[in-house]
């Protein structure tokens, strides 16, 4: 998950090490653990793997324009969103480790719950969902994740199960982007007090509105706060971004390759106007993948621009 590049990649490096002394103490175990050979529990603790997504996004960003790439648009699912945001400069990094610290403690105040991915459209899910059980995320036209409170979402999950829905459970233990997370959301937003928001440098598609994040909105807190307890509308995002004319080449800046995967679903890619290429080798492989992976998929982009 980035080990390998870290010890390998300059500029990647100095962008993690940048975040992790932003997040202070916190910081410096979050990077210990991440180093280890044996990370533990990590990645099934929301306050300690959302701030590695992000720091990894960043920096893979970075990395990316160090090397003379420059994004023409950015798009991020759910905390890679805010990473987008920092690649393009909308706060730097020392903000950065002050508004994922932020979020990390208002998600921890939240009832327990988590999420569910469901291969089915919104229109098939929704009759199934009772109490506080929502669509947190639009991924694809046939892909849907669902939130909610612990007890809540397991009684929907059953029941679409019953129904012949195939249901994936998320590795999260929080409903984010579900109205439970209203008043982390509201928390949240105070981690922005006195961080400088500017226009993003570079296009980011947001997954909450479907559309470019404009100035007025990149300067409100609330709009990047607000998307705890909003549902994250990926494939609107993707429509967007993949409507404008041209050959596209989206790198995707995090370790699994589940927004690759979803990305490979749209008709753009399938009809090869646009072509999905990995930063990191999936989680999980040896971290002497990663540099391999990172300069191969650069060379593509390179192969194809030049085309």
């Amino acid at each position: 998950m980035g080990v390998g590049l870290y010890r390998d990649e300059p500029v990647f490096q100095a962008a993690m090490d940048s975040f992790f002394a932003a997040l202070g103490n916190d910081g410096k175990q979050l990077r210990d653990e991440w180093l280890s050979a044996v990370p533990g529990p990590l990645f099934d603790d929301a306050s300690r793997a959302q701030p590695l997504l992000f720091g990894l996004g960043h920096a893979l960003g970075a990395a990316v324009i160090a090397r003379g790439v420059t994004p023409s648009a950015l798009i991020g699912h759910s905390v890679g969103e805010l990473a987008a945001a920092a690649v393009a400069k909308v706060f730097d990094v020392g903000a950065a480790g002050r508004i994922m610290a932020g979020r990390s403690r208002a998600m921890a105040k939240t009832v327990p719950g988590g999420m569910v991915a469901v291969a089915g459209t919104v229109g098939d899910v929704v009759p199934h969902l009772v109490g506080d059980v929502v669509v947190g995320a639009v991924n694809t036209p046939r892909q849907v994740v669902l939130a909610g409170p612990a007890e809540e979402l397991q009684a929907v999950v059953r029941a679409l199960a019953a129904h012949g829905f195939a249901c994936q459970p998320a590795r999260a233990r929080q409903a984010f982007h579900s109205p439970v997370c209203a008043g982390a959301a509201a928390e949240f937003e105070a981690a922005f007090d006195g961080v400088r928001l500017s226009a993003p440098e570079i296009t980011v598609v947001s997954t909450r509105t479907g559309l470019p994040v404009g100035p007025e909105q990149a300067s409100t807190p609330e709009f990047w706060a607000a998307q705890l307890a909003l549902p994250v509308q990926f494939w609107a995002a993707l429509d967007t971004l993949l409507a404008v004319d041209g050959t596209h080449v989206l790198l995707e800046a995090g370790p699994g390759g589940s927004c690759a995967a979803m990305t490979r679903r749209h008709p753009a890619v399938r009809e090869k106007r646009a072509k999905v290429l990995p930063l990191l080798p999936p989680a999980g492989q040896d971290p002497g993948l990663d540099v391999d992976v990172f300069d191969r998929s650069l060379t593509q982009l390179a192969t194809v621009l030049h085309a």
